[in-house]
């Protein structure tokens, strides 16, 4: 009942609505107020209704529908919309289905369309595929027909409005007080670590944590595809975006053209918010060309799997023999952090393994830190950080002034 009160006030303020004149937010909510009390006459509407449909129309009208709601609410993590009638939602790592929805599939697409516009890119039938981000930071990927069947398909991935750290995570219960004391001296140190995980288990957020660490005085550039990473305390910042490609193909900025660039730039570290493709030659380079210290993430569901993912990436950019990407890997990456999404939905450090050069032509890892489950209890995992080995390369240690 309500929706048609609102698409009938929608209809009305727009056919009022003079096209040669610039109106405020406050002109468009005075013109619905005005025909919601005009409504009032025929039906009863309480004040508490009155201010939903006020909003909602004017979020209709100057924002992003009733996307704009969710994107309010800051306990929402992650948002799913698969066509206009099917809106998903993440909170506490827990999803369901809201009882939102889009008045029509038009109204969807024309919220597509504004998401893309602000980010100057473009999604059609010719290009069906986009990545970009909201104003707040959001990441957002968007997949219209011919590629969706089910209609225009948004994926929202939301970051806190302030940078998780560290403390957070301890408290959280992501790992313990000994694995993050001993990840400060190793990124202070300038080791270079690479973070892998699946899909959801808080890559981004972990990187971003870990560069609380890095010193002030440092310059730092980072090159993601769309920027999430917000280092912490760091001033001496460059933050660099790809591009994809226009319609002709032309004009394209990849990860790959952003870190050989980055190099000229005089950093003392890079950070490649994540490695997909070919790219990870450059950061295995960039690794083993003076720039310690420097981080990145790939989707893996283990430190030795991402070993392997590394490889084939490689690949995907440079035919080269095995044995010599594993010598870049060896040489270039110091520790490996494997982040895990646990069956109660928690975000956990699985494993922290060093590696320690190539043993039988494979690349050996010492693990240092792993999770080990113990059982579960009112639905929540139990267990506990076991450490199992000590650092074995423990030359950065020492120039850093660290006590082997």
């Amino acid at each position: 009942m309500q929706d048609d009160i609102k698409e009938l006030i929608r209809t009305a303020v727009l056919d009022e609505v003079d096209m040669s004149r610039d109106y405020s937010d406050e002109d468009i909510n005075r013109l619905i107020r005005g025909h919601i009390i005009e409504l009032c006459h025929d039906r009863k509407l309480s004040i508490e209704e009155r201010r939903v449909i006020q909003r909602d129309v004017f979020n209709s009208m100057r924002k992003l529908d009733v996307l704009q709601d969710l994107l309010e609410d800051d306990e929402i993590t992650e948002i799913m919309i698969n066509g206009s009638n099917n809106i998903f939602l993440e909170k506490q790592g827990r999803i369901f289905k809201s009882d939102k929805r889009f008045s029509s599939d038009e109204k969807l697409y024309d919220v597509v369309q504004q998401i893309v516009a602000a980010n100057n890119r473009v999604v059609n039938e010719m290009s069906p595929i986009v990545d970009c981000r909201l104003l707040d930071g959001s990441r957002v990927n968007i997949v219209i027909p011919p590629a969706s069947v089910e209609g225009c398909i948004i994926s929202i991935r939301r970051f806190p409005k302030a940078p998780i750290t560290m403390d957070t995570l301890i408290a959280l219960g992501s790992m313990s007080t000994e694995m993050a004391d001993f990840l400060k001296v190793i990124v202070v140190s300038g080791y270079t670590l690479f973070v892998s995980g699946g899909t959801g288990s808080g890559k981004t957020t972990f990187l971003n944590a870990l560069t609380e660490f890095i010193p002030a005085d440092e310059r730092v550039i980072t090159i993601e595809d769309s920027a999430e990473l917000m280092p912490i305390g760091i001033e001496n910042l460059v933050r660099l975006e790809a591009r994809d490609a226009n319609l002709e193909g032309k004009l394209q900025i990849s990860i790959r053209d952003l870190v050989r660039a980055s190099l000229r730039m005089r950093p003392d570290r890079i950070i490649v918010g994540e490695c997909r493709g070919s790219e990870a030659l450059e950061v295995l380079q960039a690794a083993n060309t003076g720039h310690d210290g420097s981080l990145s993430t790939g989707h893996a569901n283990s430190c030795r799997d991402m070993i392997s993912r590394l490889e084939t990436m490689v690949l995907m950019g440079m035919e080269l023999p095995i044995p010599a990407i594993r010598s870049q890997i060896a040489s270039g990456i110091d520790l490996f952090v494997h982040l895990g999404r646990l069956v109660d939905k928690s975000r956990k450090v699985l494993e922290i393994a060093e590696v320690c050069g190539i043993k039988d032509g494979q690349v050996y890892l010492n693990t240092i830190f792993e999770f080990v489950q113990t059982g579960e209890a009112d639905g929540r995992v139990e267990g506990e950080w076991v450490k199992r080995n000590d650092l074995k390369n423990t030359r950065k240690l020492a120039m850093a002034g660290f006590p082997v």
